[in-house]
């Protein structure tokens, strides 16, 4: 290791609100290194992560016996020191893309921000240096200067365009928070070897992640966080190939637990309800959807049937339209041509006011759950507004047990209902989500990227509950993700979306073995890059 690294912390705690979140955590990054943070949803990594950079709550309390960034002591670093530091000696990549831009702003701006305010560099200058960041994690870059909005970006978009922003000038260290959650295994490879190049000309690397398949292939060592505490750290290899702390044996097993099918699709009949009744088994039917936004088609013609107790999964590259295929199922974009029926009767295009007697047969869990909290209520009212449809929100009396049972099932403590979800990890809050859409008892539950904020641990629990709930009441789901290994587990049947057209689509098992179209084998061999690392 290098005898002056570029981040050296010892002894570093963070109490909030009198409560101790992280305890004694001491590791370091030397320069040309990638070293991992890893652990469980809640166990301090992003809690670490920020108090690194002087990003904490104003009401946190973090000390440390060593902090040195970028060769600088930053215990004593006010507002203005920090905001020097990481404008210039420091890149960071927040976790959640989708609120981390400024929505009104143009891309290009954003990027170049860290130019304009801590260099001297001419404005022709800094437009090249942005058109360069952005074609290094394969954005277009003419969007430098277009005046393309932030908010206009996919969410896949945003986090390659936060990626750019943070290497642009060449920091001595870069913290990334989740980079790869929002993208495609292809996309995410690129972003890597955005960040790999930033290693390699020098830079230290601090990556936060829940996905060891990631740590596996390009990280150089790793540190394990469990109830805020380091309880492992070591070479990749040695760590995740022999764990010596439980918790760290834990998240392996869970890994390995995910990549491979619960239940073989082939085993599951195709067209049969999982549930005796009489209502017919088609529940969900999408003909001919298509969308544009500023005469650019997002979808193009996109036709499926969904019947109970199945599960779709649908997968494509970042920007491919998937998200808007989500939203029009949902009633949230109008289709510009085609239609959605839900049960037999017509949903989209409908007046919401003609939708909103069926609304609770439809449940959604959206990419950004964070968003979709009121930052005034806590979890118990969340929950209870969601078990009684907005009915007398005030009044929670008959309700509690209900919360409880619904925190429960997926995996949170209820004692955490009178918390803000704003003060829960994000794979808490994603839990909390599908905990609210789970509510109304729906019929078809939309789920978009419900996976990918999660450790390994919370995300076997989470597919292994969705896969019970599909087993036991019939709810038919739709599932989109990038996260290959978790559409192969849990959907029978996979659409795959290119540009806003399908390009392949049938059983998830034959898709996944016997891809027929060149995109899809693209994905499946940029998933397998992505858990491997570059080659040599």
């Amino acid at each position: 290791m290098s005898a002056a690294p570029v981040l050296a912390v010892a002894g570093l705690s963070v109490t909030i609100d009198g409560v101790r979140i992280v305890s004694d955590v001491s590791f370091e990054v030397a320069a040309g290194e990638c070293v991992a943070l890893v652990g469980a949803s809640g166990s301090g990594k992003t809690v670490t992560a920020r108090a690194l950079l002087g990003l904490s709550a104003d009401r946190a309390v973090v000390e440390a016996e060593r902090l040195e960034v970028a060769g600088t002591d930053a215990r004593g670093l006010r507002e203005r020191g920090w905001r020097r530091l990481r404008g210039t000696a420091v890149g960071y990549v927040g976790q959640e893309a989708l609120g981390a831009l400024d929505p009104l702003r143009p891309v290009g701006r954003e990027v170049a921000d860290a130019l304009r305010l801590h260099t001297d560099l001419r404005a022709a200058d800094r437009v090249e240096a942005v058109r360069t960041a952005l074609a290094g994690v394969g954005l277009d870059p003419d969007t430098a200067t277009d005046g393309r909005l932030a908010g206009t970006l996919s969410g896949g978009m945003r986090q390659r365009a936060l990626i750019a922003a943070a290497t642009i000038g060449s920091p001595a260290l870069v913290v990334a928070d989740e980079p790869t959650t929002a993208l495609d295994a292809g996309v995410a490879v690129t972003v890597m070897e955005q960040l790999r190049r930033a290693q390699r000309a020098g830079a230290g690397l601090l990556v936060i992640t829940h996905d060891l398949g990631l740590v596996s292939g390009w990280a150089d060592r790793v540190a394990v966080v469990d109830g805020g505490r380091i309880v492992e750290q070591g070479p990749v290899d040695r760590v995740l190939l022999a764990p010596e702390h439980p918790a760290t044996a834990a998240l392996v097993e869970a890994a390995r637990a995910g990549s491979v099918p619960r239940t073989p699709v082939e085993e599951r009949a195709v067209g049969t309800p999982t549930m005796a009744g009489e209502r017919p088994a088609t529940v969900l039917v999408a003909e001919g959807l298509t969308r544009s936004f500023d005469d650019t088609a997002a979808v193009r013609g996109v036709s499926f049937r969904l019947d109970r107790g199945r599960v779709l999964g649908i997968i494509g590259a970042s920007g491919s339209g998937k998200t808007t295929v989500a939203r029009m199922l949902l009633g949230l974009e109008s289709p510009d041509t085609g239609s959605v029926t839900l049960d037999g009767a017509p949903w989209a295009p409908l007046p919401e006011r003609e939708r909103r007697p069926r609304r609770h047969r439809i449940g959604a869990v959206v990419q950004d759950p964070g968003a979709t909290f009121d930052e005034r209520w806590d979890v118990e009212r969340v929950l209870a507004d969601a078990f009684s449809d907005g009915a007398e929100r005030r009044a929670r009396g008959g309700l509690g047990e209900r919360v409880d049972g619904a925190l429960r099932q997926v995996g949170l403590d209820p004692a955490l209902r009178s918390r803000s979800p704003l003060t829960l990890s994000g794979g808490q809050r994603q839990r909390l989500a599908i905990a609210r859409a789970l509510a109304t008892d729906p019929e078809v539950l939309v789920l978009d990227e419900p996976v990918t904020a999660l450790d390994a641990t919370v995300q076997d629990a989470v597919l292994g509950l969705l896969e019970r709930l599909r087993d036991t009441t019939g709810v038919a789901m739709v599932f989109v993700s990038h996260d290959l290994r978790a559409v192969r587990r849990i959907a029978d049947d996979v659409l795959v979306v290119h540009e806003g057209t399908v390009v392949e689509h049938g059983p998830a098992a034959a898709v996944f073995a016997r891809p027929t179209h060149p995109v899809t084998a693209r994905l499946l061999r940029a998933a397998e890059v992505l858990a491997s690392g570059p080659a040599a």
